[in-house]
């Protein structure tokens, strides 16, 4: 059974995702705040966090900014419309996803399984080879990458991006074609969550993310990993 964590400071929203939630078998952990959040966190095994923008004390940028630290377990966003700023800082932060309140209770479990199902196979133990492109390393197994031998914590979704890059090193890939493909859904206007996500990913994967050596950008088409590009 998987534990996830929800945060948010309403708590009729609390009481609603719980129930969602536990139709579909779930445990649930409670908190109304980032600082009540995290320490839930330190102290349980937490599989998925639902985590509100918006709460006193310590709101969820915040806290993600703070989880982000120590842990790569997913992060869904929970956002009123008018929030766009603060889901791109958070993306920026570490969040894997959002979801716009009002809330579709379909689209809560669709989202949640897809995280789950992401973070948790980065358990398998099995040997595969290894995709290496210049000095990434990437392992489809064990879910590691290091880049100049130097091991690299990604996120479940950067992770995805990362692979299907380097599957495709050369190739110029739209971020509509990366989120149909990572998200396993249409885009629908999503193109600036890719960007955020690409932008996070460069961040920890490249010396200096202004001049990058792996992950470029070609202006009006896409993203792509440079084939050769051992230094």
């Amino acid at each position: 059974m998987y534990n996830i964590l929800i945060c948010d400071d309403e708590k009729d929203i609390v009481t609603a995702l719980e129930i969602y939630l536990k139709t579909e078998g779930y445990n649930i952990f409670k908190a109304y705040n980032g600082n009540e959040a995290l320490e839930i966190v330190e102290k349980s095994e937490i599989h998925l966090v639902l985590m509100d923008i918006m709460m006193p004390v310590c709101d969820g940028v915040t806290a993600t900014a703070r989880l982000r630290e120590g842990s790569n377990v997913p992060v869904i966003f929970l956002s009123a419309k008018g929030e766009d700023t603060d889901k791109i800082l958070g993306l920026n932060v570490g969040a894997d996803d959002y979801i716009t309140k009002p809330f579709n209770p379909v689209e809560v479990v669709a989202r949640v399984r897809s995280q789950l199902r992401r973070y948790m196979e980065l358990g398998g133990n099995s040997r595969k080879d290894t995709i290496t492109v210049g000095n990434i390393e990437l392992n489809t197994a064990t879910k590691e990458v290091f880049v100049d031998g130097q091991a690299v914590s990604l996120t479940p979704l950067e992770f995805d991006i990362l692979r299907l890059l380097m599957e495709n090193a050369g190739k110029v890939m739209s971020p509509k074609e990366i989120y149909r493909r990572v998200w396993k859904e249409e885009c629908f206007g999503n193109e600036g969550v890719v960007a955020v996500h690409i932008r996070h990913l460069r961040e920890k994967i490249e010396i200096n993310p202004a001049e990058p050596r792996y992950l470029k950008v070609v202006w009006a088409h896409g993203y792509k990993i440079e084939k050769g590009s051992r230094l």
